[in-house]
């Protein structure tokens, strides 16, 4: 497993491998390509499915401005590798070709380029959890003292980072109002739902704080807002929103909320490395499922569960999200996007009071449930991967009125 700096990236919305992944392709392809008097994108699959609504060519020109950007969009053509694909052509003054190149996005922000191995910076000598759960048993630490045995000294400053603008972007999530860009005319929800939770007593107050925490955060990652991967934009709202609650109404401390993340992170990365955290290749299961169990391990811990009530927690975050589409309605990261993460970040609360009322053993195993996430992603047909042609995308998609007859 590579760093889990990877997991967690700072970037702009509203999708981290429709957005940030070619934005970072775009950027190499021009560097290497400084002469160059004009760029050809052609998006395949997934990618240019949805590539309009999640903005990735705006995304793209920006990183290649001054020099001008076409694009190619071809929803119905898959490449093998993986279903977000672009192909980058350098030209020159007299129009010939003079470069080409082919990016993969292959979630969560990180990419992959053709004739490259998909080889990671691997810093970590196992793979699985049920692995990690025997070192922790044979050293008598825990998780987060296994990522920060594994992990270089600067990690804990890049999570020191994404902790702040997690919080930076809930709090502006909760302060902002009006409609999110896009078409569909959805209005912001965060802002009332915390004013509205004031009111209520404590129980249902506490919830309703989680809802608008996680509304926060996903509305600025849906407005193209500072956020950071945890571990897609899309899913970007859960983890924060579960954390920030744990701080504001239980007093745990940064430090601890840190070591929190670096548990939240070894999650993900096994998930990532096992399956995957891309909505692309598995569906929404990939992402939320795995921000949910990311955040239920990251609490877990916070309210003092033991390595087993931890994986117990993660195994039922991911377990109960099993076979979630990715479907959004316009091809953007909205609906059932925003609502979603809300939903999610409760979800994990409850793994995490279900776990801790256990003495962590448990009938399937984490590890399991992420495999028969990764086959039953593959099992899921195109339309419900990220390609806004199924599901709700299909049956709830917001339509232009048509122009009355002068």
């Amino acid at each position: 497993m590579e760093s889990i700096c990877h997991l967690f990236r700072i970037g702009y919305g509203p999708s981290s491998s429709h957005t940030m992944g070619p934005s970072r392709a775009a950027g190499i392809f021009k560097q290497e390509n400084p002469r160059a008097a004009a760029f050809k994108v052609t998006l395949y699959g997934s990618l240019a499915a949805t590539g309009k609504g999640h903005l990735t060519d705006q995304a793209i020109i920006q990183v290649m401005e001054p020099v001008r950007v076409t694009f190619d969009w071809q929803p119905k053509t898959f490449l093998e590798r993986h279903p977000n694909a672009l192909t980058f052509d350098a030209i020159d003054e007299n129009g010939k070709t003079i470069a080409s190149r082919t990016a993969y996005s292959i979630g969560g922000g990180a990419i992959i380029w053709e004739g490259q191995a998909e080889k990671s910076d691997t810093i970590y000598p196992h793979r699985t959890m049920a692995d990690v759960l025997k070192w922790c048993s044979s050293e008598g630490r825990t998780l987060w003292e296994y990522v920060q045995m594994h992990e270089p000294p600067e990690t804990m400053d890049h999570l020191r980072e994404v902790w702040r603008v997690m919080q930076e972007a809930l709090r502006r999530g909760l302060e902002s109002e009006g409609v999110i860009p896009g078409g569909l005319k959805l209005a912001r929800k965060a802002s009332s739902y915390y004013i509205k939770a004031q009111s209520l007593k404590d129980s249902l107050k506490s919830r309703s704080l989680v809802f608008a925490y996680a509304l926060a955060v996903s509305e600025e990652n849906a407005s193209g807002g500072l956020v950071s991967t945890a571990p897609t934009c899309g899913s970007s709202g859960v983890l924060p929103a579960v954390l920030y609650h744990a701080k504001n109404a239980h007093g745990f401390s940064d430090e601890k909320i840190l070591k929190a993340i670096a548990t939240a992170g070894l999650i993900g990365n096994i998930v990532k490395t096992n399956a995957s955290i891309s909505g692309a290749a598995v569906g929404c299961q990939g992402e939320i499922g795995t921000a949910c169990a990311m955040a239920s391990a990251a609490v877990n811990q916070l309210f003092g569960g033991s390595p087993q009530q931890i994986e117990y927690a993660a195994e039922m975050g991911l377990e109960h999200h099993l076979g979630l589409t990715c479907d959004p309605i316009n091809g953007l990261v909205q609906v059932p996007c925003i609502e979603r993460n809300a939903h999610a970040a409760a979800r994990a609360l409850d793994s995490n009071m279900f776990a801790l009322l256990s003495d962590g053993k448990h009938f399937v195993s984490f590890d399991k449930v992420v495999r028969t996430m990764k086959v039953t992603g593959k099992d899921l047909p195109s339309l419900y991967k990220e390609t806004a042609e199924g599901g709700l995308a299909l049956f709830a998609k917001r339509r232009t009125p048509r122009k009355q007859k002068e």
